[in-house]
């Protein structure tokens, strides 16, 4: 009876060792989500920047005859 409840017991560390593992990969995870989400927003709002002023150039050449 000792030995399975020591076996239990181990199996219990091991699942809270693991949880405790895929909190902490889920946090990094989260964060590199955010990171991307970020750069996603910073490279769209260049892009929309690169766009109109090609938009205002284009506007500026003169016209063909």
């Amino acid at each position: 009876m000792n030995t399975e409840l020591e076996a239990l017991e181990a199996k219990i560390e091991q699942v809270v060792a693991l949880v405790q593992h895929l909190r902490a990969e889920n946090e990094v995870l989260r964060n590199q989500m955010a990171a991307a989400e970020a750069e996603r927003l910073h490279l769209r709002q260049t892009m929309t920047l690169a766009r109109e002023r090609l938009e205002g150039l284009v506007d500026k050449l003169p016209e063909e005859a």
